[in-house]
């Protein structure tokens, strides 16, 4: 029998990371005078930094900024990070099961390891720097039959890797986005997850 593996997407999915996050683009725009709305960076969380980083700063600079944030945001930014509801729960819920857990994420590795290992989080495997279709690598290689995110990459990946996509709306998109994306079931977060993953489970 095939060992039940669930992947999770980590910011807005699993976490809100937006206080830390907040908190190291302030830095760099007081570091390099440049002026960066956080409060809108933070509403659009999900692809790797470089995609956001294009919007404050020209290309031949991107590389070297992305880098500085990383670093700012390991420094400072794992502080004030909370599980969103039901995450502990769903992750619980899958190991009852007798299932595997893994993050896929677009954060930068290092840093996503360090927001799991400031709150205990324990996962089985954790894939970083992967976004949209760039994930569905990540989850056929961990044999995942189900992926759950807040954003329209994460429903991509899951589509591209076979695996059922559960959306939440935790993130920047509401139910009618992500199920217009494919999403195969919508949950308003994940205090809705326990509950949907036996149904699945019993077919």
């Amino acid at each position: 029998m095939t060992t039940l593996t669930v992947g999770f997407d980590l910011d807005m999915t699993l976490l809100d990371t937006r206080p830390g996050i907040a908190r190291a683009w302030e830095m760099l725009a007081e570091e390099t005078g440049v002026r960066i709305d956080s409060a809108v960076v933070v509403s659009r969380l999900g692809p790797p930094v470089e995609i956001e980083m294009a919007h404050w700063f020209p290309a031949d600079e991107i590389k070297a900024r992305s880098d500085r944030y990383r670093q700012l945001y390991a420094e400072h930014g794992v502080k004030g990070v909370t599980p969103l509801p039901g995450a502990i729960e769903s992750l619980a819920a899958v190991r009852a099961a007798g299932g595997r857990t893994l993050v896929v994420t677009g954060k930068h590795t290092p840093n996503a390891r360090l927001n799991l290992d400031a709150l205990g989080i324990e996962v089985d495997a954790l894939h970083g720097d992967v976004f949209a279709s760039a994930k569905a690598g990540a989850l056929r290689a961990e044999g995942a039959s189900v992926y759950v995110g807040d954003h329209l990459g994460d429903i991509e990946g899951a589509r591209q890797a076979e695996a059922v996509a559960v959306g939440v709306t935790t993130g920047p998109y509401d139910a009618a986005a992500l199920r217009a994306a494919g999403a195969d079931v919508v949950l308003a977060d994940l205090t809705g997850f326990p509950a949907w993953l036996q149904a699945h489970l019993r077919g």
